[in-house]
């Protein structure tokens, strides 16, 4: 007996299914697994069988098409098939908690993709699939292109790819950066990802900051941001949001958030910093932490919007020793670092918004 895997789609009618599978069973073929996906164009049946030794790929196909079905596509499997498409997928799960810069790898093997591409720009249109591609979202950035030429991309495939992206995606957002640091006057501070359950603590954050400092952060408004923006903040759709707290606990209060914010292949970063945290070093730690995750994330320049006045930040920015350019619109200043000379364009012309702005 040999191992095979067969996927052929037949109408969503009651009773074609038993029809496929009678006409497997009339030629001593054994259903292992069966997995049914729903399309537009009809079930797609995926089996994995035990078929008699002497029956060859087109004796399968023939029997496939007596049973009524079409668009049928064979080929020889191993053992490993026998684990059922939820322990595999649990098990890929499993690999990217532990490492989830391996989501290609964990794409490859789910799917059989040749090639899977991470490109840093954002998936356009946003995601989808075809009968040959396929286009996954990157929570953290960028977008993943996967192509297959046979068998054809299914939506429960998609779902379960597009699942995986995001588990990804969220290990990287809870695990990046989270470190204790301790500044030169031998304060300790935590720095980790942000949650939507910071806000609370960075509402407050925004209360105890001066008038100065807000709007050194967003570009002339001092007035408080509204919660909906804060959540916007703390969890970015592309990007990441790094908080520092004064102790080592989660109760212990924010006294400074970075924000890096995704557009396209560049990136905006934000830092607020606390008044009596200022000039300690903390905001240098946070900016250094932001641009290391946007390098990793594949972008290839980080933009930050600077009042002239703003002479810490722009202190800030020299400290980090790589080399910038700047751009001058009135009272505005955008400084680009780009992060790979390859990937590094020219810098987009980013005016002041109000979406990004910066405070040591």
């Amino acid at each position: 007996m040999a191992l095979w895997r067969i996927r052929a789609t037949v109408d969503d009618r009651p009773g074609y299914l038993s029809v496929l599978t009678a006409s497997l069973a009339l030629r001593g073929i054994n259903i292992l697994t069966v997995q049914v996906h729903t399309t537009e164009v009809g079930a797609v049946d995926d089996f994995l069988v035990d078929a008699p030794d002497q029956l060859t790929e087109a004796d399968l196909r023939a029997a496939v098409e007596r049973g009524r079905g079409r668009d049928c596509w064979v080929a020889r499997s191993e053992a490993r098939g026998l684990a059922d498409q939820p322990t595999r997928v649990l098990g890929l799960a499993t690999r990217l908690v532990r490492d989830p810069d391996a989501a290609g790898e964990a794409l490859r093997a789910l799917l059989g993709a040749d090639p899977v591409t991470w490109r840093p720009a954002p998936a356009d249109p946003p995601g989808g699939v075809g009968a040959t591609t396929m286009l996954l979202a990157d929570a953290s950035g960028g977008s993943y292109e996967l192509s297959r030429r046979e068998p054809t991309f299914t939506p429960a495939e998609y779902a379960r790819a597009q699942a995986l992206i995001e588990l990804a995606g969220a290990v990287i957002r809870r695990d990046a950066d989270r470190v204790t640091l301790v500044l030169p006057d031998a304060a300790e501070v935590l720095v980790r990802s942000a949650t939507v359950d910071d806000l609370p603590s960075v509402a407050r954050l925004h209360e105890t900051c001066s008038d100065r400092s807000r709007r050194r952060r967003y570009l002339g408004a001092a007035a408080l941001p509204s919660p909906a923006r804060l959540r916007r903040l703390l969890e970015p759709e592309r990007g990441l949001t790094l908080v520092a707290t004064a102790g080592p606990g989660a109760a212990e209060p924010v006294v400074a958030m970075g924000n890096l914010l995704g557009e396209g292949d560049e990136a905006e970063v934000a830092l607020l910093v606390r008044d009596d945290w200022q000039r300690r070093g903390l905001g240098s730690a946070l900016l250094r932490r932001l641009l290391g995750h946007a390098d990793r994330a594949g972008y290839a320049a980080v933009l930050l919007h600077v009042e002239a006045e703003n002479t810490p930040m722009l202190r800030t920015v020299r400290r980090l020793g790589r080399p910038a350019s700047v751009q001058r619109d009135g009272t505005l200043l955008t400084v680009a670092v780009p992060l790979d000379a390859q990937r590094a364009g020219l810098p987009r012309q980013a005016g002041p918004t109000g979406r990004s702005g910066r405070s040591d």
